[in-house]
């Protein structure tokens, strides 16, 4: 049976009254300017490198575990899923879900703490403020401009998908108390984003789906690497309901059936709720229009408390077993010691730096710093590993 598709909610970004690109460019006859920024970060180089950076387990661990890249896809994939239920534009859905790790370094999470360090007297690193740097600047594609020259709405989802970064008069908030990353600040300074206020339901519906994906996928691959029984799991919210409806409808199955019977149903789950508390909050806040998304007290798109506390539960459950198991962070250990190893090369020794990269240099300390993170960050996992061997006695196997 077809499945009919849902009108277009009136709060939805709409592509024809986008607020347009920095550098003005003729429309295309085939695809909405929302379709474009898709299909410009799918080519982009930076894009094809997360397939060789690091989710949670490096590569050497296995080919099945979750790369950057897979988990893009997956984020895409539920982005889009969201957006066609919420009758929000999948396009734009799909845009913030392709760009919304770009600005990760080698070795995941590692990689990014360690070159955050490395920059602390620099303004530090933010892999959501380097994303926006890629794809204002470091991309060289295109003849009239550098980065890729992205709508205004799909830039500002990036910068804020997680909701305002300082209040209107400007002041940083949240997270960003201490001051706002240098590239969210500088480029904001010649591109207003409206950093004071919500970004679109559909940046906020990609956001939500990273949170998803992150929930299901790392249950899939911790259980692949065996870090806890699948049992482990009848404790948690939801989670622990599914499994024992899996145990009643299908008795003994095999455990790769029954690990993923599991993740796609949470998926599901969590999907479902979506939709609904965001009805629910469409409702209450009056939300008529994506003005008024941008102008709520709070997210449109969320979980319900309920489903929001089995978030939490998830990845509470995870933290101790997954991202902070020895065996993980042992690797991880070697793993920042590479990307410290390489800042502290290229900052002595900038004559070791590709020739095009080396040029751009410049005097200025803080500039300079910030090109050699820039030039590191954009590393697949393999390549920092190659140009490490490539100066040190010792690089690490990573195993």
């Amino acid at each position: 049976m077809a499945v009919a598709s849902l009108p277009r909610a009136p709060w939805a970004a709409d592509p024809a009254r986008s607020r347009g690109r920095l550098h003005g460019e003729e429309a295309s006859p085939t695809r909405s300017d929302f379709r474009r920024d898709c299909d410009r970060l799918i080519h982009s180089t930076a894009f094809r490198r997360l397939k060789h950076k690091t989710q949670v387990f490096v590569s050497h661990e296995g080919d099945h575990f979750r790369t950057r890249l897979t988990h893009t896809l997956e984020v895409a994939q539920i982005a889009r899923a969201l957006a066609r239920s919420l009758g929000l534009d999948e396009d734009l859905a799909e845009a913030l879900a392709l760009a919304h790790d770009l600005g990760h370094p080698p070795f995941g999470h590692a990689g990014e703490h360690t070159l955050d360090q490395c920059m602390a007297e620099f303004g530090g690193f933010d892999h959501n403020a380097q994303t926006l740097r890629v794809v204002t600047s470091l991309e060289h594609r295109y003849a009239g401009f550098d980065g890729l020259n992205l709508t205004f709405e799909t830039l500002e989802g990036i910068a804020k998908h997680n909701g305002p970064l300082t209040d209107r008069a400007g002041k940083p908030t949240g997270r960003y108390a201490k001051g706002l990353p240098s590239a969210l600040a500088g480029y904001a300074a010649r591109h207003d984003l409206m950093l004071w206020s919500y970004p679109s339901g559909e940046a906020q519906a990609a956001a939500i789906a990273d949170d998803i994906a992150y929930d299901a996928h790392d249950l899939d691959d911790a259980l692949r690497a065996e870090l806890f029984a699948v049992e482990d799991l009848r404790a948690l919210p939801v989670a622990g309901a599914i499994l024992a409806e899996v145990n009643v409808r299908y008795g003994e199955i095999d455990r790769p059936r029954l690990v993923n019977e599991i993740t796609r149903r949470l998926i599901h789950a969590m999907i479902e709720d979506v939709v609904a508390e965001t009805g629910r909050r469409v409702s209450a806040l009056g939300i008529a229009s994506i003005d008024d998304v941008r102008g709520a007290a709070h997210a449109v798109v969320g979980f319900s408390p309920a489903m929001q506390k089995a978030d939490t539960a998830i990845k509470g459950f995870l933290t101790p077993r997954m991202y902070r198991n020895e065996r993980v962070l042992a690797i991880m250990r070697d793993a920042q010691a590479v990307v410290r190893d390489l800042f502290a090369r290229f900052s002595t020794h900038p004559e070791d730096l590709p020739s095009e990269w080396e040029k751009a240099l410049g005097s200025d300390p803080a500039a300079r710093a910030r090109r050699i993170a820039d030039f590191i960050a954009g590393m697949t996992d393999n390549f920092a590993l190659e140009q490490h061997a490539r100066f040190f006695d010792l690089t690490p196997k990573l195993r």
